[in-house]
């Protein structure tokens, strides 16, 4: 006997989210918590697992539907409970009629617990800890996508518990110690911050090392020797490694916070790591004393690499020690199963036909979203995590796979071929020519160049150019400098931070510059806050750090920022945070030379402006020429977003306010 019930959409914190994909089909049998449709809110994507198993008789939802909380998902068709009545209702008089027996039985369970605390505490002392969010850089509020463990799941050290995904990578929370999970405290779709708690850790406490001692009484009295080791107090030395990173490997040592010798605590910074977008360090996972440091300052390390020894105070060992042979034997069998090393992908050829899917698709939201980047179809990934859940190493494997496969001949000159037949540069041994001398990219060079080769390739760029006569700019900044040096201010204000002031209000004239394309490529993102970046030249390379909210500060404040930004590009102390979030960027060359230059858009802002040197030229007034200080302007844009009747108007603006800098107050 069947049933069908309907399935609701849960409280998934949002007011309204949207449909992205369907995990099953009419006709699937599903597990509880089984993904049943992947939706996705402004800031995370998540499954919306079923609330118990049975078979899909019909899906309520399609993909790109709106949906929000009990909202008619889904219809299951689930085992009747008939059956199950039965034995409940058998049971109701058997219990009505055995009072008697309940308080028996209730006595001897008292009876039994008022026994028991002595042996518990003499044998099993443990203590519950809370496990909160390190130290994850400059990231806040960020948003939990997978829950790893379970109420009464017993973990070790180092194992994941949770993950979290910034916007630029996911991690693991990892457990501090071993032991048994009491109670999670977050869900998915949570946001989470550092010191958040994430849940309750039972974790073995001083009771079990203090009964050590006791226990080996009679076999101390017996004759038996304790070796110094199994002491309470005794010290280990552990070491530590690399802790997951998301996606990053090869990561930049970039300071070494401590020496050896010196004493830490727990979750105390060892050494700092520089990734393509942030810097974090590596916390000590308990509190000691670093013996020996095992990297240095411009290294690469990747997760579980080893960072330092640690000397620890260690725990107090019983003196029979029954545990380590099922210690051994234990991972001895765990390990038989993963040493299985994986296949490597063997290409699919083309002429074998399509490659056969795997059918229902288990994976999270964050695996979703890398392969939704790639263009993946999940139904032909085949998963390696439990239960054939897909992971990203799957989805990377594939990829890899793909793109080892034979490709077939390109299409024809004039074919209908939509892909760029670029030809692969040529192979040249340039040592035959004469003496060669090869140097590595910097690291800035090897993250900036494939974004500009991006942004060349994937917009079409068209730059305007114009000239503005800031003959009067520059007097009136000579002057405020001049009495800014007077009153000891301890600025100096240049010509940039006009530059800033006249952009940000032809951003307010021309609210379409202030836009950025929508993922999909059919919606336009208004931005109601004018941030700009700056192109700033380092020894290491090109940086672009953001001034925020450029309308509503002044020219002394502005300048104060602009020296504080340039002083920290230089030295290499930017943050991920300090390049993030521009709407515009200007790129000064002014103080170097030339004439006019054709800047490339800084994705995802569609517009940017190039500064040349400024040059004294005549002008006629009306009667005779005169010299007037002008300055080249070279407006790139995207023209997908930007008309070039727009662009010419907002370069004008852009001129006249250069021009007569009273129309900033208008």
């Amino acid at each position: 006997m069947s049933d069908i019930k309907d399935v609701l959409v849960p409280d998934l914190g949002e007011d309204e989210v949207e449909v992205i994909e369907l995990c099953v089909a009419p006709g699937d049998s599903v597990d509880a918590e089984d993904a049943l449709v992947t939706v996705e809110s402004d800031k995370a994507s998540m499954d919306v697992p079923a609330p118990f198993a049975g078979t899909v008789k019909e899906l309520c939802v399609s993909v790109g539907d709106k949906i929000k909380q009990s909202d008619l998902l889904a219809k299951l068709e689930v085992a009747g409970d008939g059956a199950a009545e039965a034995p409940a209702e058998q049971e109701k008089p058997a219990a009505e009629e055995a009072p008697a027996a309940e308080e028996s039985a209730a006595a001897e369970e008292k009876s039994t617990d008022d026994e028991t605390p002595s042996s518990e505490q003499s044998s099993g002392g443990s203590e519950t800890i809370e496990v909160t969010v390190p130290d994850i850089g400059d990231s806040a509020e960020v948003d939990v996508i997978e829950i790893l463990v379970s109420a009464g799941d017993t973990v070790e050290a180092e194992d994941g518990l949770i993950t979290l995904e910034t916007d630029k990578a996911t991690m693991d929370v990892p457990s501090p110690q071993a032991g048994k999970v009491v109670e999670v405290k977050v869900k998915e779709g949570d946001k989470v911050s550092e010191g958040s708690l994430v849940l309750l850790l039972e974790v073995a406490g001083s009771g079990s090392a203090d009964s050590a001692p006791a226990e080996s009484a009679p076999a101390a009295e017996s004759g038996a020797e304790e070796p110094a080791s199994e002491e309470p107090g005794a010290e280990e030395e552990i070491e530590v490694t690399v802790p997951d990173i998301g996606d990053a490997s090869d990561v930049d040592v970039i300071d070494i916070l401590v020496s050896e010798g010196d004493k830490v605590a727990v979750e105390d910074g060892l050494i700092t790591l520089e990734t393509d977008k942030a810097t974090m360090d590596v916390p000590s996972p308990k509190e000691g004393v670093v013996t020996k440091l095992l990297v240095k300052s411009g290294d690469k390390v990747s997760k579980g690499d080893k960072v330092c020894m640690l000397k620890v105070a260690g725990a107090a060992k019983p003196a029979s020690q029954p545990a380590p042979p099922k210690q051994e034997s234990k991972p001895e069998t765990a390990a038989s199963k993963p040493a299985e090393p994986k296949k490597a992908p063997v290409p699919h050829h083309p002429s074998a036909g399509s490659k056969p899917k795997t059918g229902k698709v288990h994976a999270s939201p964050s695996v979703r979203r890398v392969a939704r980047e790639f263009g993946v179809d999940l139904t032909e990934v085949h998963g390696s995590g439990p239960k054939n859940r897909i992971l990203k190493e799957d989805v990377q494997a594939y990829v890899k796979e793909e793109l080892s496969r034979p490709r077939t001949a390109p299409a024809a000159a004039g074919g209908s071929g939509g892909g760029l037949q670029v030809l692969a540069q040529p192979k040249v041994d340039f040592a035959k020519f004469g003496e060669i001398e090869e140097k590595p990219l910097t690291r800035i060079q090897k993250i900036s160049g494939p974004n500009l080769h991006r942004n060349w390739v994937t917009i079409p760029h068209v730059t305007q150019f114009e000239e503005a006569d800031i003959t009067d700019l520059e007097a009136f900044r000579k002057e405020q400098n001049a009495l800014a040096e007077k009153r000891k201010l301890g600025i100096k204000i240049t010509p940039l931070v006009f530059m800033l002031k006249a952009a940000a209000d032809a951003l307010r004239a021309y609210p379409i510059f202030n836009t950025s394309l929508g993922e999909s490529g059919d919606t336009l993102i208004q931005k109601k806050y004018i941030h700009i970046g700056i192109a700033v030249d380092t020894p290491g390379g090109l940086v672009v750090p953001v001034v925020r909210d450029v309308d509503k500060k002044g020219i002394h404040a502005l300048s104060e920022e602009l020296m504080e930004i340039s002083k920290k590009a230089r030295d290499g102390k930017l943050k991920a945070a300090d390049m993030q979030g521009s709407c515009f960027t200007i790129s000064s060359l002014g103080g170097i030379g030339g004439t006019a230059f054709t800047p490339i858009v800084n994705a995802p802002d569609v517009a940017i402006l190039g500064v040349s040197k400024s040059d004294m030229k005549p002008k006629w007034n009306g009667k005779e020429f005169e010299p007037r200080l002008t300055v080249p302007l070279s407006l790139s844009y995207d023209h997908r977003v930007i008309d070039g009747a727009v662009a010419a108007r907002f370069a004008v603006h852009l001129k006249s306010v250069l021009e007569d800098l009273r129309q900033l107050i208008l």
